[in-house]
């Protein structure tokens, strides 16, 4: 049964990085990070196409966080920097379609994470 795994979450101050990382994630599919904050709606934030060539970011992320993969490894990777308090909730790794392109609609991905927590204090 294939899972998605994710780790690397924690408490850190604004200004810090923390490095997300997800396994699971197979071969050649497309994959995302979305987020969830307490009494707020899942949100997009971050997706690779399957050759880890094309990358989707939210705005509110742009410039700060880094998605990448390794097809090798089935592993894809969510590098964030300058975080801020806002960027306070859970975080999920998803798998989207096979040889996909990225997106930010979470209805295209059909796997999900159990979710890492993700705080930042001010």
């Amino acid at each position: 049964q294939v899972q998605l795994v994710e780790s690397g979450g924690g408490l850190v101050q604004a200004g810090g990085s923390l490095r997300l990382s997800c396994s699971g994630s197979g071969r050649n599919y497309a994959m995302g990070w979305f987020r969830q904050a307490p009494g707020k709606e899942r949100e997009f934030v971050a997706s690779i196409n399957w050759s880890a060539i094309s990358l989707k970011y939210a705005n509110s992320v742009k410039g700060r966080f880094t998605i990448s993969q390794d097809n090798v490894k089935g592993t894809v990777y969510l590098q964030m920097d300058s975080l801020k308090p806002e960027d306070t909730a859970v975080y999920y790794c998803a798998r989207g379609p096979r040889l996909g392109g990225p997106s930010e609609h979470a209805h295209e991905y059909d796997l999900w994470g159990q979710g890492t927590q993700v705080t930042i204090s001010s």
